[in-house]
């Protein structure tokens, strides 16, 4: 690779813009991009949209806007597989040193990204991620925000504090390691942090979504986003399976003894049939919880094997395979 095109690489940023339901929202979204980057001429861009089988008409937006812009790339999927499986889509095609990540719906603050810019290319960061004081987001889906971030922390381990957000930038290093990983049910947070751990927190204000609409991330997207954190990263999960399996049968051998030994001190006292299907239907209930773990990893190791994909790409526009 020349010196000329290593220079213009480094200073590319590319932006990668996971698309869904927003056909009233993503040309804004480009717009403020084109100009927040002309405010310094050193840097140039590309912006790599991927359609997640949008229900609405952002596809005709994002071809539009790619005629008239060779930068504007878009990738086009087969079916929805969701956000984090069309951000490892878009990360295939990056070819900049620093990518951006961020939402289609206007609600990343663009006006503060030369704070998450420079900690990466002037303060030896791998990540800067934005850190919002407060979600601009439904109350269900703050508190799913909250237990996956719970999940996080529990099985993961960041460095305290670090909570990463859809508005972030990180090196291409760690983009070339994220897409390492080849399996099924990408969680993009997780596959940072086992990149790296040197990250930087830069607070700034989430804004209100342009369009009015209400998340597309729903509560069935949350629970996935949840069930692929849990088992994609760790076996904390069956390790602590088999921490309750010990304590319950613990439980029930010193709950035996106690039975027996009133029996024999005291032969008038009646077995509590209450008390028996109280243990049996919560032991049962922990049994249960404890085999569809088992089997939630299980199901995971089988369609991993049969080689399921990530995502499939029907059509792309303006693109071509990264270096």
């Amino acid at each position: 690779m020349s010196d000329r095109k290593r220079e213009e690489i480094k200073n590319l940023l590319s932006f990668v813009i996971p698309c869904y339901r927003s056909e009233k929202t993503i040309e804004k979204v480009y717009r403020e991009i084109v100009e927040t980057v002309a405010q310094k001429p050193e840097y140039t861009y590309e912006v790599i949209t991927v359609n997640d089988c949008s229900p609405d008409g952002v596809l005709t937006v994002l071809r539009k806007l790619a005629a008239g812009d060779p930068c504007f790339k878009v990738i086009n999927l087969a079916k929805n597989f969701g956000k984090h499986s069309a951000m490892m889509a878009g990360f295939s095609y990056v070819r900049g040193e620093y990518i951006v990540n961020l939402d289609d719906d206007c609600q990343c603050p663009m006006d503060r990204l030369w704070e998450l810019v420079d900690p990466v290319a002037n303060e030896g960061y791998d990540c800067a991620t934005a850190a919002y004081p407060r979600k601009k987001e439904s109350l269900w889906k703050r508190m799913g925000s909250q237990v996956n971030n719970s999940m996080v922390n529990m099985l993961i381990e960041p460095p305290k504090g670090v909570v990463l957000e859809n508005f972030a930038v990180i090196k291409r290093f760690v983009c070339d390691e994220i897409l390492k990983y080849r399996n099924p049910y990408p969680y993009v947070a997780g596959l940072v942090l086992r990149a790296t751990h040197n990250i930087k927190m830069v607070p700034m204000e989430e804004r209100e979504r342009e369009d009015g609409n209400a998340s597309g991330f729903t509560l069935i997207k949350s629970v996935e986003l949840f069930a692929n954190g849990l088992t994609s990263f760790s076996v904390k999960p069956l390790r602590i399976a088999l921490i309750l399996g010990v304590l319950f049968a613990f439980l029930g051998f010193v709950y035996g003894l106690i039975i027996i030994i009133r029996r024999l001190c005291n032969s008038g006292i009646p077995m509590g049939y209450s008390s028996i299907m109280a243990v049996q239907l919560f032991s049962s209930g922990v049994i249960m919880l404890i085999l569809g773990m088992i089997g939630e990893y299980l199901g995971r190791i089988y369609i991993s094997l049969n080689n399921s994909p990530q995502y499939v790409v029907r059509e792309t526009m303006n693109t071509e395979p990264a270096e």
